[in-house]
């Protein structure tokens, strides 16, 4: 069966491929992720990821199609993808010093059978000083990420615990959720890859 991935995140590429996956095509829609008025971070992430597997699978309705989202919250406000620096300030004032909330919804649709899973994860930031902050936006590691900052990164030597799902729901795949999804397909991974 044919594996597409509705994502061009390296970080969810990399994530596959740790779990034994390797998609056979990558096939990343481009849609408008702004929540509904009053909608739900965990409800915003799980209606993403459905909308990106859909529309890619309607471009490949003979494949296994996988699509994800991610929403990062501080205090219930969504944050945005930090695109420019002062989206990075912004998330960064918010999350310095606060636990966020990271929702990722998760979407596979095989034969135009669609099944959904999420995952939460609370962490702890710790209060940067200007100079971690200064240095963090110098290395544009915000850049395209959910919240301004990847878990894969620097950002993680300011995180003092978490709690909830794995660090791979932060970094934008829960593995346990995808496998049992790819799995409840007929889809296992190949651990000799």
């Amino acid at each position: 069966m044919t594996l597409v991935l509705a994502s061009s995140s390296p970080f969810r590429i990399a994530l596959l491929k740790q779990m034994g996956y390797i998609p056979d095509i990558v096939d990343s829609p481009d849609i408008d992720e702004t929540g509904f008025k009053g909608e739900k971070p965990l409800k915003l992430a799980t209606r993403l990821a459905s909308q990106k597997a859909s529309i890619v699978f309607e471009r490949h309705s003979n494949c296994i199609v996988l699509g994800a989202d991610t929403v990062t919250t501080v205090g219930g406000r969504i944050l945005p993808k930090a695109l420019t620096q002062e989206e990075a300030v912004l998330c960064m004032n918010a999350w310095s010093g606060k636990r966020v909330k990271v929702y990722t919804g998760v979407c596979c649709i095989k034969a135009g059978i669609k099944r959904e899973k999420n995952s939460c994860t609370t962490l702890k930031f710790k209060p940067l000083s200007m100079r971690e902050k200064n240095a963090y936006l110098a290395s544009r590691e915000w850049y395209g990420k959910a919240g301004g900052y990847g878990i894969q990164g620097i950002a993680a030597s300011f995180i003092s615990w978490s709690s909830g799902s794995t660090y791979t729901n932060v970094a934008g795949l829960p593995l346990y959720e995808t496998y049992c999804l790819l799995s409840s397909f007929g889809v296992f991974p190949n651990y000799n890859i």
